[in-house]
């Protein structure tokens, strides 16, 4: 077994993701291209390729994701994964641009559901195209990637497309709990990790195990590539919700602390909820309360759970689950530079300042 150092020499996790844009944008717009026109204009939008009049941006200056699709850390674990397992990760590219297709397909819902109003330094789709349209744009992502999947002809296609879909019925299931706990008072912390499980973490898995199998990984690799991703996926999201309150908007590109602002029963707001200190009942009151929540009170309750050691565990949590993805990373037997570069990103997508 391999001794993974995520710091050792290789390309940079940033180099990594800007050769996987590169790899795998040609197929995402070429799929996107086979979309009616009125869901091709919604789709380029929401990836950052076009203005809402259809318009291109001009390129992108080095080093910044504004105005684009995003970091792209789905895709570059589908490719990565492939190369770990002694794939080409070419052959890989259907699956990359199929996950990256659901997981927008999830943000534009996503989005829409929480009333959203900025997404990549920009205002979402709905909010510029309208609730409906925003709905059935996602609605055509969704189908467009089981479509890349099954054109793409390659032997774990039908696998591959049965690994996706279940993980579309994970990731709807996780988002159906994360709606349901903002309207219930009470939400238990074994609850909000398995909801997390299932919306964040089944995709992430789910990229890493497609990866494998389109590299031609053997069944154990298959598996433990998707448990890494499922650690990974964990810890993104632990860093997301410290985000959604702690995080700089000029970076996140969304309002400081939204995640609040919505009453998120998020993992550290869990956490300081279930504490047993004195500032969980009074994180509980302002969560409870009718009124919308003034910025003094998103002040207030981000403050508490600080103190509640919502913050603080959420982010232990990170370093934890990090250390255990690295070891399933380890027990797949991966190639040298893909174990390098998979261990870079792993540590770049859990220690974000965006």
């Amino acid at each position: 077994m391999t001794t993974i150092d995520v710091k050792t020499e290789g390309r940079s996790a940033r180099e990594v993701l800007a050769w996987s844009r590169t790899t795998v944008e040609p197929a995402l717009r070429a799929a996107v291209d086979t979309l009616p026109s009125s869901m091709r204009r919604i789709a380029g939008y929401h990836f950052g390729w076009w203005n809402e009049h259809g318009q291109p941006y001009p390129a992108p200056q080095k080093g910044t994701e504004k105005g684009t699709g995003g970091k792209a850390i789905r895709p570059t674990l589908v490719l990565l994964s492939a190369q770990a397992v002694g794939g080409v990760p070419a052959a890989a590219v259907p699956a990359a641009a199929a996950v990256e297709l659901v997981h927008n397909f999830s943000l534009l819902h996503d989005d829409v559901l929480d009333g959203d109003l900025t997404r990549r330094h920009r205002p979402t789709a709905w909010s510029v195209f309208g609730l409906n349209a925003a709905i059935l744009a996602g609605n055509a992502l969704l189908t467009l990637a089981v479509d890349v999947l099954a054109a793409s002809g390659h032997p774990a296609a039908t696998d591959g497309t049965r690994m996706l879909t279940a993980t579309v019925q994970d990731l709807l299931d996780g988002q159906s709990a994360d709606l349901a706990f903002e309207q219930r008072v009470q939400v238990e912390l074994a609850e909000c990790l398995s909801m997390v499980g299932r919306k964040t973490g089944a995709l992430i898995s789910c990229a890493c195990a497609m990866g494998a199998s389109f590299g031609g990984g053997s069944p154990a690799q298959v598996e433990q590539l998707r448990g890494f991703g499922a650690r990974l996926g964990l810890a993104f999201q632990h860093v997301d919700d410290l985000l959604g309150i702690w995080g700089d908007p000029a970076v996140t590109g969304k309002p400081v602390y939204s995640d609040l602002r919505s009453r998120k029963k998020s993992l550290p707001v869990v956490a300081a909820l279930t504490s047993g200190t004195p500032a969980g009942p009074e994180l509980a009151e302002l969560y409870q309360r009718e009124a919308p929540l003034s910025d003094t009170d998103l002040v207030h309750a981000a403050d508490l759970i600080d103190i509640a050691g919502g913050r603080a565990w959420s982010q232990t949590q990170v370093d934890d689950l990090l250390a255990q993805a690295i070891r399933d990373l380890e027990s797949a037997s991966p190639t040298p530079r893909a174990a390098r570069e998979l261990g870079a990103l792993a540590r770049l997508a859990t220690h974000r300042d965006n």
